[in-house]
């Protein structure tokens, strides 16, 4: 059983930009950019929960930092909980990758991956800055991070 309480994602850094995945709907009707991350499957502590979602994901291995925020879910999200895990790429190279989970992936699969510097925000353009779900997590990292 796969914890769904807790999504645990990976802000994976190079430089002042970060990684973000662009899930879209099969049929066209949605597409959204979101952290990479997911649920904790058995028997993985969350670091390593976070590796493997950057490798299934973004097709990148990464080392795991340090937690970075803990903090509540938005209220419209399937999880309850957040856990954002600051993350260095080791190797590989940034790539749409896939959902496992069959739930999931009959709705949707990661169709785009693009690195967002944080410090500029007018690069970000309206499908974020719009955004009331990834718009919000980005200011509290750049303010996390000190970044401006």
């Amino acid at each position: 059983m796969t914890d769904r309480h807790t999504r645990y994602q990976g802000l994976i850094m190079r430089d002042q930009q970060i990684l973000l995945i662009q899930h879209g709907a099969h049929d066209g009707a949605w597409s959204h950019w979101v952290i990479p991350g997911g649920g904790m499957e058995p028997g993985e502590t969350p670091e390593e929960c976070v590796v493997r979602e950057m490798k299934e994901e973004t097709n990148l291995d990464v080392a795991v930092e340090k937690l970075l925020v803990d903090e509540p879910d938005h209220p419209d999200s399937a999880y309850q909980r957040r856990k954002t895990y600051l993350c260095r790429a080791l190797g590989g190279k940034a790539a749409p990758g896939f959902e496992p989970e069959l739930e999931a992936s009959s709705v949707y699969a990661i169709s785009a991956v693009r690195w967002l510097d944080l410090a500029d925000e007018g690069s970000w353009g309206p499908e974020i800055q719009e955004d009331i779900y990834i718009y919000p997590q980005l200011i509290h990292f750049q303010q996390l991070l000190g970044i401006h």
